[in-house]
């Protein structure tokens, strides 16, 4: 029998408890044989507020756990019947497991990306320069390339407007 990796359908916010839940079902109803690994997918978010970067954890898929097992009736209805999973993805009763493409696509997407950045600006929006040449200078956003991480300001220098370029980790939102 070959091990598959399937995917299985949680309530929304319930993944890391379903992800509990069905280790301490596969110790206590020694399915080691059978079930093998759980994965909640996640990567790495980064988000940057008044400067400064927060790194936190957010599900790729939420609502979704990944399970490796051999599907057989028994491994099925200890995985079926855990508390939060109300079922697997497939068609009617039958599982359908994912190729092994798509099963390092997740695993790359977890491990080998670049955390994304999310800055809580946009255009029009005052900011202070908080370090760099220009800091202390107050400016209006004029643009934000998230792809980039980057935002363009305009700061009044020597009375006329300048477009500066800065980093997100150098300005700060003003109230």
């Amino acid at each position: 029998m070959n091990k598959h990796w399937y995917v299985i359908h949680t309530y929304s916010g319930y993944e890391n408890k379903v992800k509990a839940n069905l280790e301490k079902r596969i110790a206590t109803m020694n399915m080691e044989e059978k079930i093998f690994r759980i994965l909640v997918p996640m990567e790495d978010d980064e988000e940057i507020k008044d400067g400064k970067r927060k790194i936190s954890k957010r599900k790729i898929f939420p609502g979704y756990v990944l399970v490796e097992m051999i599907l057989t009736d028994d491994s099925w209805y200890v995985v079926r019947n855990t508390p939060g999973v109300t079922g697997f993805v497939g068609s009617g009763n039958k599982p359908i497991p994912l190729t092994d493409g798509e099963v390092n696509a997740i695993v790359r997407k977890m491990g080998l990306d670049e955390a994304r950045l999310h800055l809580d600006l946009a255009a029009g929006e005052r900011v202070r320069v908080a370090s760099g040449p220009f800091e202390g200078y107050e400016g209006v956003v004029e643009e934000v390339f998230p792809d980039k991480g980057k935002v363009r300001v305009m700061i009044s220098i020597f009375g006329r407007d300048t477009p500066v370029e800065l980093d997100f980790t150098q300005v700060a939102k003003l109230d």
